[in-house]
């Protein structure tokens, strides 16, 4: 039995007591995935950002806001974890300066300046020992060149390649693949088939083969 980190959901950026940076991420992959980790007998751990759904009872749930927030969540979590399947979609800008009070209309333009946050996925694996992971990436251009791009900066051990169709949606449609490059499926569907398909591979050239 493995004891799996699953990040899921969005998270947010506030600029203001009210108004934050976001995606339409739902949750509802990083659900099925957690569902099918339990199926399988393992123990799943969900940091997940804000979502109007619940997680399976089996799995313990961490909910968070932030990226800054899911970053620390993780780095707490994911030492005592054989592996990480990194589904969520944390923002990835955030503001310069919060305001402390509602920023009030002018008229004006209102300009904002944002940095980077956090790459979570690559921090964990500038610590990973003996764990596995495997993150998803979405992308719209050049998307096979992207993906290799993230899985070697990340240090992960394969990457699910998804589009824009998928947020909030409840089909999708994937490709794995490997350290190698190699394309290990495609699958596609309901987010819960998918889910399924893609922990099948997840234990069948990952966990079998970690301590």
């Amino acid at each position: 039995m493995a004891r799996i980190l699953i990040t899921s959901g969005p998270t947010r950026q506030y600029l203001d007591p009210v108004r934050y940076l976001t995606n339409a991420s739902s949750g509802r992959m990083g659900r099925a995935l957690a569902a099918a980790a339990l199926e399988g007998g393992h123990e799943v751990i969900v940091v997940s950002g804000p979502v109007d759904l619940r997680y399976p009872d089996g799995a313990e749930v961490v909910s968070v806001v932030s990226t800054e927030d899911m970053l620390d969540a993780c780095l707490a979590e994911f030492p005592r974890c054989d592996g990480l399947i990194g589904v969520a979609a944390p923002c990835d800008y955030r503001p310069v300066q919060v305001s402390t009070q509602k920023i009030a209309k002018t008229g004006e333009p209102l300009m904002l300046h944002l940095v980077e946050t956090a790459d979570i996925v690559a921090a964990l694996g500038t610590i990973k020992q003996l764990q596995w992971m495997v993150a998803f990436a979405l992308e719209t251009e050049d998307v096979r060149m992207r993906a290799m791009q993230k899985l070697e900066r990340k240090n992960c051990d394969m990457i699910v390649l998804n589009g824009p169709a998928a947020i909030h949606a409840a089909d999708t449609q994937v490709e794995i693949i490997d350290r190698s490059g190699n394309s290990v499926a495609h699958l596609a569907g309901g987010k819960e088939m998918v889910a399924q398909g893609i922990f099948r591979v997840i234990e069948e050239r990952l966990i079998r083969h970690f301590p």
